[in-house]
């Protein structure tokens, strides 16, 4: 059963492959704005198996990636003081700041936890009363609704030693900037999937009316890839930009309302300072200042800038789409998963980690 079902995927894959040759008239670059998509095309094999015509184009969609240098650096600051306790993900453990990284703090002593999730930091202030447990935020509207809840059962249980250092941030309003970017000459945008199961269709409708690129909420299987770009080079062929829903198995156009509500309710829209991207307006999740009890940022004067990447690692074009990890002279030289220079290279799902493991020269 398991060989038929691989042929018939082997076969759809094909004929995907052969409609899209068929469809597209000129050339034409697509960005996949999601670190899972980018991840899925490299281990897939698919950038070999698609047409020359159309070129693939890695956005900022690795929420680790995109997570400023100066965020790193409040974050160690904080790890230092007596009295703290650091939860995060692991992802973020090895990422490098100025000041060295939550690893080596941990290994310095410092009581850093590697967490599954923030209801876990919940749980670690309610039994560690004399400690002030922070928990490091960070990611798309994905897993901001989960950090929102964690607050609200912190307030609910009157936990007043768990607070949040919020890097939270909205997709659309850094897509909007990839739009506006002339110098990307980006023909159409591969959308992301988990993001879009919160958020729905509505927030990316501007791609086609106002800027005229056609969009695609695509899954993570190599046929959801392919029919994304499917649709997309047929739009272009037709000359009729749309926003398409290429994933209704898990997206709607309403997405999540439970999740939204939570969103409204805890987090408020501010700009924000994107790694190699500057701040951009509105993209931003911000605790509002009903839970400032909860907000760390207020709690401890933390301020979070986009500052220079290291001398010679250029993570901040590489996720603009501009260049790619083999334009980088740090790339398999200084630069390796063993020991990263950029965020690229350190995340599981960034551009640099997957030209590295999937050995694309």
């Amino acid at each position: 059963m398991k060989h038929i079902d691989e042929f018939r995927s082997a076969a759809l894959t094909q004929s995907l492959v052969k409609k899209l040759r068929e469809t597209l008239t000129r050339p034409i670059r697509v960005m996949e704005v999601c670190g899972s998509h980018t991840m899925s095309i490299f281990r897939s094999g698919l950038r070999d198996l698609l047409p020359e015509t159309i070129s693939l184009v890695s956005g900022p969609g690795c929420p680790v990636c995109v997570t400023p240098q100066s965020y790193i650096d409040e974050a160690v600051r904080l790890a230092r003081h007596e009295d703290v306790i650091i939860g995060t993900f692991g992802d973020m453990m090895r990422v490098p700041g100025n000041q060295g990284s939550l690893l080596k703090e941990k290994s310095a002593g410092q009581d850093i936890r590697i967490l599954y999730s923030p209801f876990d930091a919940v749980e670690i202030a309610a039994k560690n009363p004399g400690k002030k447990v922070i928990f490091l935020g960070i990611g798309f509207e994905t897993t901001a609704p989960v950090t929102g809840l964690s607050i609200l059962e912190a307030s609910g249980r009157d936990i007043g030693n768990y607070s949040v250092f919020s890097a939270h941030k909205r997709v659309p309003p850094a897509m909007e900037a990839l739009a506006c970017d002339e110098e990307l000459q980006i023909d159409g945008f591969l959308c992301p999937g988990h993001v879009c199961t919160v958020t729905g269709m509505e927030p990316y409708r501007f791609l086609a009316e106002k800027y005229g690129k056609p969009a695609v909420i695509a899954g993570f299987e190599i046929v959801d890839i392919l029919h994304g770009l499917l649709l997309i080079a047929e739009m272009i062929r037709q000359g009729k930009p749309a926003v398409a829903n290429g994933y209704p198995r898990a997206v709607s156009d309403r997405g999540n309302p439970k999740a939204l509500e939570i969103l409204d309710r805890v987090f408020s829209t501010g700009a924000s300072a994107w790694r190699g991207m500057g701040v951009i307006p509105q993209s931003g999740l911000e605790i509002r200042q009903e839970f400032s009890l909860f907000d760390a940022s207020r709690l401890f004067g933390l301020g979070v800038t986009d500052r220079p990447s290291p001398a010679g690692c250029i993570c901040g074009d590489i996720m603009r789409g501009r260049r790619t990890p083999l334009d980088c002279l740090l790339y398999k030289n200084s630069c390796t998963p063993e020991n990263p220079v950029g965020a690229c290279m350190v995340s599981a799902e960034g551009t640099c980690a997957a030209y590295h493991k999937y050995c694309v020269e």
